[in-house]
């Protein structure tokens, strides 16, 4: 839209050069005319693709120009005519320029706030994947703390009920038999470890071990 603008304002321009090297016997009336049409041409190029409101100034100043061009065409002063719309047409062309230049300025601001939105972007995925690897970190340290609170856990249950327990008490009892005689004797005693049964010799010496609870 741009480029067709300002080709439309180089025709302008065209037209108004025109203007001026047209053959002295064409009149300076004709001449101012053809300039007046050239930078009113120009003017309205301009306030249609929104000079008066990016470059107000100028487009003012080029339609009052323009205006002092047929003023002085009207009241018979040719030659300021054709100055006064060669002055409408310049201002015309400076408001395009403007005009053009705040659309640049416009689409490098949006291409640079495009690239900073990426980078933000990134950025912030780049923080949720460390946050996410810490949390993941912290989940697997409080499982293996969990573990190990089960273990001290069973480990105590295990002592606790060993402390309860009643230790093994050993019954044994001892007869003895001397040879050739009838006369035997027996005694009983309780000791807390288990002991093997010892062969005696035969007919002297038998005994019995029993395992009980106290």
């Amino acid at each position: 839209m741009i480029r067709k603008t300002l080709f439309t304002s180089i025709l302008a321009s065209s037209a108004m050069a025109l203007a001026l090297t047209t053959p002295a016997h064409a009149g300076k009336g004709d001449r101012a005319r053809e300039a007046i049409a050239a930078a009113e041409a120009k003017i309205h190029t301009a306030e249609s693709i929104g000079a008066s409101t990016e470059a107000p100034r100028e487009t003012a100043e080029a339609r009052a120009a323009l205006a002092t061009a047929k003023e002085n065409l009207a009241a018979g002063h040719k030659s300021p005519s054709i100055a006064a719309a060669i002055r409408a047409s310049a201002l015309a062309d400076t408001a395009i320029g403007e005009l053009q230049q705040h659309k640049d300025a416009s689409v490098a601001a949006a291409q640079e706030n495009q690239r900073e939105g990426v980078a933000a972007a990134q950025d912030q995925a780049a923080t949720a994947q460390q946050q996410a690897a810490e949390a993941n970190s912290r989940a697997a340290a409080a499982q293996q703390s969990a573990a190990t609170s089960a273990a001290d856990a069973a480990a105590a249950r295990n002592a606790a009920v060993a402390a309860q327990t009643p230790p093994t008490q050993v019954e044994t009892t001892v007869t003895t038999q001397q040879p050739g005689s009838a006369r035997r004797s027996t005694r009983t005693h309780v000791t807390r470890r288990a002991t093997n049964p010892v062969a005696a010799p035969s007919g002297q010496v038998t005994t019995t071990t029993k395992v009980t609870q106290p």
